[in-house]
């Protein structure tokens, strides 16, 4: 079956620590718990797809040590094609420090480790892979110059194109115009569009050649927004939140999967908000995304 969802991906293991709240500077917390978990925003996207039903391929770079097999035999489960991750034997695997607080927020930095390395190359290798694709997403944990590359190809080949703006960073005038699908949260929009409100910020990024942005706005929903339209707002969801790692990644990889099966804006918002919503009712990223089956009984 050809790949509908192709995700230039980045991959780690994320460590996490659960404690009271926020670390002052010198400060030292005993954690209530501990866990080793995959994560990675592009896995957790890609993941979020794959259980959305859409058919998922990678390009990514990985360690050679036992986090890079932990990657390759998670993929393999949840049925993603994984024949274009190269392994940088004996280089260290992209890693997370996670602390989590007791209110389910987060704090994360993030060590990229051999992701770092991928590169236009190995995008090049990958043509025949992004040329089946209806979908293609990135986030900013991977390199620039392998997104905008990935992204060209899509747009040669008539694919849509998704950027997850995380973490924040400035972005060069090149790549705007390339991005059809933008999906950041309410401080990554402002931050990247240097604005104080959110209708100002999207319509700023709308000018630079941005198709539509998405931004997420936590308990309050989604909006997107598009060239001469009016804003669409999706409420959201009033549940108890466990922790909200991976609440971001899941929205944008279900709204991926949705695009790529060509649904209306207004289902595929209300799908990916939905989904969104489930994965944080259970601690982790990829241990708390919700299959297809569960966003449906939930929006029935």
């Amino acid at each position: 079956m050809a790949v509908e969802v192709v995700c230039v991906a980045s991959w780690n293991v994320d460590l996490i620590a659960h404690i009271a709240s926020p670390l002052q500077r010198g400060q030292t917390q005993l954690a209530q718990g501990f866990e080793r978990l995959p994560g990675g925003k592009g896995s957790n996207a890609a993941i979020a797809a794959a259980r959305q039903g859409a058919q998922v391929g990678l390009i990514a770079r990985i360690g050679g040590d036992d986090f890079g097999q932990m990657g390759l035999d998670l993929w393999a489960k949840e049925g993603i094609h994984s024949q274009f991750v190269v392994r940088g034997e004996g280089e260290v695997n992209g890693t997370a420090l996670i602390l989590v607080y007791a209110d389910g927020d987060n704090s994360i930095a993030v060590y990229p480790g051999a992701g770092a390395g991928l590169s236009p190359v190995h995008v090049s290798a990958a043509q025949s892979l992004l040329s089946q694709a209806r979908v293609v997403m990135a986030s900013c944990e991977v390199p620039l110059a392998a997104t905008r590359l990935a992204f060209e190809i899509a747009k040669s080949h008539g694919a849509l194109t998704l950027l997850n703006p995380a973490p924040a960073m400035p972005l060069p005038a090149d790549l705007w115009p390339c991005i059809d699908v933008l999906t950041p949260n309410e401080g990554e929009l402002l931050m990247l569009a240097q604005a104080t409100d959110v209708a100002t910020a999207a319509r700023t990024l709308l000018s630079r050649g941005v198709g539509a942005v998405v931004v997420t706005l936590g308990e309050r929903g989604c909006a997107l927004y598009r060239r001469d339209e009016a804003p669409l707002h999706v409420a959201g969801h009033a549940v108890k939140v466990v922790d909200t790692i991976g609440a971001g990644d899941t929205f944008t990889g279900t709204l991926a999967a949705a695009l790529s099966q060509s649904c209306a804006w207004p289902e595929a918002l209300r799908w990916a908000n939905a989904a969104a919503a489930l994965s944080t009712q259970a601690r982790g990223a990829v241990t708390a995304m919700p299959s297809r089956t569960q966003v449906q009984t939930w929006l029935g």
